[in-house]
């Protein structure tokens, strides 16, 4: 399993993952959302700042599914998919992730077919990393 890389900025986010939390970093003076993390707000220049939750809930923006020649840790793995979810309370906030078939799945558990652009998505958590899974009608 590859391990995610994180910094002072994004710690938070990792926390509350561990947590079964999906959070986005606000800025504290004007509230604006921001992902990524950053030390200091683009529109009102505040360094001050708080971690807001999120509902989970998004849609696919864009996709992609990866096959060989890949670095031999993503080789094992594929074909898996790589999502780009924009977010349903925060539209212009977009994670990476991948979409499985249920928490805890592999990443090539979903049928790269039943993918498309638009989907809608639900944010789910297993050993402390977030997850996308199909939203149930």
């Amino acid at each position: 399993m590859l391990t995610p890389v994180t910094d002072t900025d994004g710690a938070p986010f990792w926390r509350y993952a561990e947590q079964g939390e999906l959070r986005v970093q606000a800025c504290a003076g004007c509230g604006e959302l921001r992902f990524p993390p950053r030390p200091c707000c683009p529109h009102c220049q505040s360094f001050a700042s708080e971690w807001r939750r999120m509902s989970g809930h998004g849609r696919i923006w864009s996709y992609v599914v990866p096959h060989p020649p890949l670095l031999p840790d993503y080789a094992e793995q594929a074909p898996y998919n790589v999502v780009v979810v924009e977010l349903a309370e925060a539209p212009r906030i977009r994670l990476v992730g991948n979409l499985v078939a249920q928490a805890g799945a592999p990443l090539n558990s979903l049928d790269p077919e039943r993918i498309r652009i638009g989907t809608k998505v639900q944010a789910v958590f297993s050993d402390g990393r977030p997850q996308w899974v199909l939203e149930r009608p």
